[in-house]
């Protein structure tokens, strides 16, 4: 799977940190969102919030894979290309 590029991982992580508000030195790429203290419905709330920032549709399907900040990412670059 293809890493996602560093402004993309850079929105993520600041989206992530404002959804928890947390301050975002403290996500990093292997964060994973368990240990940011985000439930389920806090997931599905910052999958919400990465839609709407880049414009993609993620599915239902595609949020369930999500364990760490990376895979966010990576998840939206796939979507993105997919969607080209």
């Amino acid at each position: 799977m293809a890493m996602a590029k560093p402004e993309t991982l850079q929105t993520v992580k600041s989206i992530i940190a404002k959804q928890l508000s947390i301050d975002d030195s403290s996500v990093s790429p292997d964060t994973k969102f368990a240990d940011l203290g985000a439930d389920s419905l806090d997931t599905v709330e910052i999958m919400m919030a990465l839609e709407e920032q880049f414009g993609v549709s993620i599915g239902e399907g595609g949020a369930e894979n999500i364990a760490t900040v990376q895979d966010a990412a990576d998840l939206i670059e796939k979507v993105k290309a997919a969607a080209a």
